[in-house]
């Protein structure tokens, strides 16, 4: 199979969602309309590259949520134009010139099945072009300014465009160079091509592939998903650490230094909070504890910040293909007093976390003068997590 570079057109305004801001950002069961889009096209193999065309104002947000998805790397995004083919004509000067076939999709189309795209790209390779469509169902009506119907139309011959719509990159580099030079706006690639005189193949596509257009369209969209989805799964995760407190080290929990006359000591920061998390993650994850990925024999860990062992042990649920849906902590110390700190440390934890830091809740025990941290030796921290299973990117 052929190549092909994907442009997700991105860059509309969305104004018929009634939302700040465009509707490839409101969330699809918890995920974004966009990352759902894009997931769909990573899992088509001849797809080599993604250019994602966004709103020159949200561009910014479009980076970081394909940073916040593990996406980045696999993606370019670029500033749209005022038109629809103003954005398709930035992202197709991107395509890389060894990219034999284009495909244009709309970001609000995310229940694509990766099967069609394939299908769509076969038809073009075989026709030089392919759009998705589907055979029109409903009578149709032509309607008066007055909205009295003027007659029926035919529909034997009508079909509804969808997108994909691929192409040869090259064919439509040449349509639109033409559209350009008969200052021609079509309303979709097809038209582009169809104005330049070159046949469009239709491949049957799917009435699941729907555009979210209104606000009514998203309990649809939820509702084919869930579906299409399988079961999700959760699991649950614990954790526990203790570090001993020595004179002369800083005092780190949940990522930010306390100010103690004592800290903890271990190979790394000692932040028993944090390394806690880490473990009921790795366990949730069935990936054993924090030792087994940072030995304490390893001196790329010596004094390494845990949160950044935090970041990385998130990075291997979501590739385990798990997020973290909630966490609760305690942490067991008889001084300093922690309340005041938590706030700060929320911020931080949901940061590595990537959750909202309402999912991180934090409390502080005491053992009421027994044992090692009732002596103020040293400080623990047990850690309770639930895993929820994410689709296959």
């Amino acid at each position: 199979m052929q190549r092909a570079t994907a442009i997700i057109a991105a860059g509309g305004a969305g104004l018929r969602m009634g939302t700040s801001t465009p509707k490839q950002f409101s969330e699809l069961l918890g995920v974004p309309i966009l990352i759902h889009t894009i997931r769909a096209f990573r899992q088509v193999p001849a797809i080599s590259a993604i250019i994602v065309v966004a709103p020159a104002e949200h561009r910014a947000l479009t980076c970081a949520l394909l940073a916040s998805y593990q996406l980045a790397d696999h993606c370019t995004v670029v500033s749209g134009g005022k038109l629809r083919q103003d954005s398709v004509r930035i992202g197709l000067a991107l395509v890389p010139d060894d990219s034999p076939l284009v495909a244009v999709h709309d970001g609000a189309r995310p229940l694509i099945a990766p099967q069609d795209i394939q299908r769509c790209l076969e038809a073009a390779a075989a026709h030089g072009a392919a759009i998705l469509a589907v055979p029109v169902k409903d009578t149709l009506k032509a309607v008066a300014p007055d909205t009295f119907i003027r007659h029926t139309v035919a529909r034997d011959s009508l079909w509804q465009a969808q997108t994909p719509q691929v192409s040869r990159t090259d064919l439509l580099r040449e349509a639109f160079a033409k559209a350009d030079q008969d200052s021609f706006v079509g309303t979709d690639e097809a038209a582009v091509l169809e104005h330049g005189g070159w046949q469009v193949a239709v491949v049957e596509g799917s009435e699941t592939n729907l555009k979210i257009t209104r606000p009514d369209d998203l309990p649809m969209a939820e509702a084919i998903l869930m579906q299409k989805q399988p079961a999700q799964q959760m699991r649950i995760g614990h954790g526990f650490d203790a570090h001993r407190l020595v004179p002369g080290r800083p005092l780190i929990l949940g990522g930010l230094e306390i100010p103690h006359p004592m800290g903890l000591l271990g190979h790394s920061d000692a932040d028993v909070l944090s390394h806690a998390l880490c473990d009921a993650i790795l366990g949730a994850c069935g990936e054993g504890d924090i030792g087994r990925h940072f030995p304490d024999s390893d001196p790329q860990y010596k004094g390494i910040s845990s949160i950044k062992l935090l970041a990385q042990v998130i990075g291997l649920a979501q590739r385990k293909h798990f997020r973290l849906a909630n966490a609760d902590i305690t942490v067991v110390a008889e001084q300093p007093k922690l309340a005041p700190h938590f706030p700060a440390m929320q911020t931080i934890l949901a940061e590595a976390c990537r959750v909202e830091p309402t999912a991180i809740n934090l409390k502080a025990s005491t053992t009421e003068k027994m044992g090692y941290t009732g002596r103020e030796e040293g400080i623990s921290a047990h850690a309770v997590v639930l895993m929820a299973s994410q689709p296959l990117a």
